[in-house]
């Protein structure tokens, strides 16, 4: 496994700065905000000279209960091959559920959710990994995630979890530290137990983050600066292992350069600072090839395995974005505080994706769009909720100033050319209707 050494997340509004940074190894970017034909100026001269770049995806699901989408896995591929990186990345999470498996309508996240750690989920993961892993022209490694709740009925640890995942793929991991102190506080889960149980010797890279805490809840926001209670199982995780890389993640709240700047001497002297390893530490998994488990892993054996999920999936999914009650076991009242923080995040992603819209409702924009949120589940992505919503806001009513009403109709018909959408009648039929109404 290669040595990254010390990076940091690159993001267009860092993206200067990022470049002016002493020490920066490498960088990481979100594999779904490049276009392999239209590589962003920062990171072309990042890796002219001679930066690493990771591609770091967020959207496949690879812990769904669907096989994972074949145009995500080549658009993941393609996005390594344009940035000639040694791996990709991507998330131990579910982020849709429904559709032909439940017979239901399919639901989106927008988010990352976690995956019940049972041997259903696990049979169903490691197929889908195998899956992946073959589609992709380098490695790939798997990301731990934060959560706000747990699974009832759960079956392993999050390290056990992890092990046999290695064990049985050959998949290397992503270690978030920052999510391992999340669910320490969340679901009381012990870090050093986790640390104890998975296998670091597989560990590609780690990531450090930032996050708050409110009510007794942690909130993994990526917004705010690292606290010591993460360095804390970065140090224990460096006793064990030197990992190959480590990261720090920022998504907002950017802070100037120099601040950035200050943590990443704090991670990098963390990391310096840790006893030194004894036995293995290399960093690289030498647990030899994976198991055969052919019967689990060939496409045919997890089928049930996946039917079951799959209904266990939707029906969370369908509590958390569509009101429908919580499914027996579950914690309610996480699930709540998980319900509006999807809500509040997907308003937070559409106003970026379609940043006019809070410029024409301006403060109308969240309170309006968080209603909406609540009977109205995301179906196809950001940029068609965003359409979809303002439809909504322009259908039914809700908007009293005309000339806020001219503006997003205006915004609306510009934006619903007939180009992306279905070409079936009825479809087209109702599109013509709802355009008739819109411009009355």
């Amino acid at each position: 496994m290669q040595r990254l050494g010390t990076g940091i997340g690159w993001r267009p509004e860092i993206a200067e700065a990022v470049e002016r940074m002493p020490g920066i190894d490498w960088v990481e970017a979100v594999a779904e905000n490049v276009c392999p034909g239209h590589i962003p100026d920062s990171l072309r001269r990042l890796r002219e000279r001679g930066v690493t770049v990771v591609p770091h995806g967020v959207s496949l699901g690879l812990g769904g209960a669907e096989r994972p989408d074949e145009d995500r896995l080549t658009a993941l591929a393609e996005r390594a091959e344009a940035l000639a990186a040694p791996l990709v990345t991507e998330h131990i999470a579910f982020v849709r559920a429904g559709g032909t498996l439940t017979a239901s309508p399919l639901l989106e996240a927008g988010h990352l959710l976690p995956v019940p750690r049972t041997r259903d989920a696990l049979d169903v993961l490691c197929e889908n990994i195998r899956i992946a892993q073959a589609a992709l022209p380098v490695p790939l490694a798997v990301e731990n995630i934060a959560a706000l709740f747990s699974w009832p009925g759960e079956e392993m640890t999050e390290g056990q979890f992890l092990y046999e995942l290695v064990d049985r793929t050959g998949v290397r991991l992503l270690i978030d530290v920052a999510n391992l102190h999340t669910n320490h506080v969340n679901r009381g889960e012990d870090p050093t137990k986790a640390l104890d149980e998975l296998p670091v010797e597989a560990i590609a890279y780690v990531h450090v983050a930032g996050g708050f805490e409110r009510d007794g809840v942690w909130h993994d926001s990526h917004a705010h600066a690292v606290p010591p209670a993460v360095l804390d199982v970065l140090a224990d995780l460096a006793s064990r292992v030197r990992p190959p890389g480590v990261l720090l993640e920022r998504d907002e709240n950017f802070p100037e350069p120099a601040e950035l700047e200050r943590e990443l001497t704090a991670i990098r002297e963390t990391v310096e600072n840790a006893p030194k390893v004894s036995g293995k530490s290399s960093g690289v998994w030498d647990g030899g090839a994976p198991k055969d488990n052919t019967a689990t892993d060939t496409g045919t054996g997890a089928e049930p395995a996946r039917q079951r999920l799959a209904l266990a999936q939707a029906a969370l999914l369908s509590a958390l974005v569509a009101g429908t009650p919580a499914p027996e076991g579950f914690d309610r009242t996480r699930l709540a505080v998980q319900a509006r923080a999807l809500a509040s995040k997907r308003a937070d992603v559409v106003a970026k994706v379609a940043p006019e819209l809070p410029e024409i409702l301006a403060g109308a924009y969240r309170p309006q769009f968080l209603a909406y949120a609540h009977g109205h589940p995301m179906t196809d992505g950001y940029r068609h909720d965003a359409l979809a919503f303002a439809e909504h806001l322009l259908l039914h009513g809700r908007l009293e100033d005309a000339d806020v009403q001219r503006k997003l109709s205006n915004w609306w018909l510009e934006r619903s050319g007939p180009a992306p959408l279905s070409r079936r009648p009825a479809a087209r039929l109702a599109r013509v209707t709802r355009r008739v109404l819109l411009r009355r």
